[in-house]
């Protein structure tokens, strides 16, 4: 088989940052050979960076089984499906000046680094067939996670009249078409959760339409208790923050809070991010600092790539499809 991203990482990543990625990604292979399961995370604005188009193939390809992401991960993977032509690059983007910036924010463009979101094109479209659901369901008393909603909507069909890409780029139809689980915590802190509130406050919508953070702990609660037996869970965080905070202390809740006894740790450990290691920062904290917290134990695999995840994840994710 024909294996060019390897034999490239394996011939020049040796040292430093690039022999931990290398390590991390031999690591993640021997976990799926093995038996083993694997949560990845999103954090930051890996969907905006379109990450989806490699992530796509590891969902199709079972090298993934459940995902936490922020609630922006989750809409705007959607959002570049039904827009991307709209999209604006600003790659003098560190040259803007806050008239600049507001220059954007007038035409309606959202900036997130050197690429802009078109509010019209890319919110509006995905908020009238969101709503359709959320009033779906609650007509029927019935209510669904926040990426329930969107499988329904993207498995309805109703937003291919807007397909701009192949929607074999996209990580969420991948995991609609699976019905991969998700959790998405803290999804409120998004676009989509903005426009549920408005809803909410206009009285068009319960609150308890879309299940709550609290609704997420225990669903992710039940996977985790069904799937850690045999070689367990591993856990590959892209970044830091809620995405990767919230599942990872699902263990120690389990074994301290519950006191359900023979709680498997979780199997492997790796992070990518490019917050180095400092104090009192969670995204910068080592890995076996999570030992104390009950949530890795002395003898997991554990790795961290210092770098930026936009290049390192789509060279790891290419050597796992290469070898696994």
């Amino acid at each position: 088989m024909n294996k060019p991203i390897t034999e490239f990482l394996e011939k020049y990543y040796l040292h430093f940052n690039a022999a931990a990625l290398v390590d991390a990604s031999k690591g993640y292979v021997a976990h799926l050979k093995d038996g083993g399961k694997m949560m990845i995370t999103l954090a930051g604005a890996m969907s905006t960076a379109e990450l989806g188009k490699i992530l796509a193939e590891m969902i199709r390809q079972d090298k993934v089984a459940i995902i936490s992401c922020t609630g922006a991960n989750l809409e705007e993977d959607v959002m570049n499906l039904v827009a991307h032509s709209h999209y604006k690059r600003v790659p003098n983007y560190r040259d803007l000046t806050p008239e600049h910036e507001r220059d954007l924010l007038d035409q309606h463009f959202n900036r997130v680094t050197d690429t802009c979101i078109p509010e019209e094109e890319a919110f509006r479209r995905l908020q009238k067939h969101l709503e359709d659901v959320w009033h779906a369901a609650e007509e029927k008393g019935e209510r669904y996670f926040p990426h329930e909603f969107l499988y329904q909507v993207v498995n309805s069909g109703v937003l291919e009249q807007y397909y701009e890409i192949d929607p074999k780029d996209s990580w969420i139809v991948a995991a609609a078409e699976k019905n991969l689980p998700i959790v998405c915590p803290g999804w409120e802190d998004s676009t989509t959760g903005n426009i549920f509130t408005s809803n909410v406050i206009k009285g068009k919508l319960n609150v308890h339409t879309v299940k709550s953070g609290i609704e997420y702990m225990i669903y992710l609660t039940e996977w985790y208790r069904a799937n850690s037996g045999g070689k367990g869970v591993g856990f590959f965080q892209i970044g830091g923050g809620i995405a990767g905070d919230f599942p990872i202390c699902v263990v120690p809740m389990m074994y301290q809070d519950l006191e359900w006894e023979d709680v498997p740790f979780w199997a492997y450990f790796c992070q990518i991010s490019d917050s180095t290691t400092s104090y009192g920062s969670y995204s910068g904290a080592v890995p076996n600092e999570k030992i104390t917290w009950g949530k890795l134990d002395v003898d997991t695999p554990k790795y961290i790539v210092e770098s930026d995840a936009t290049i390192c994840a789509p060279l790891m994710f290419t050597y796992i499809l290469e070898n696994s």
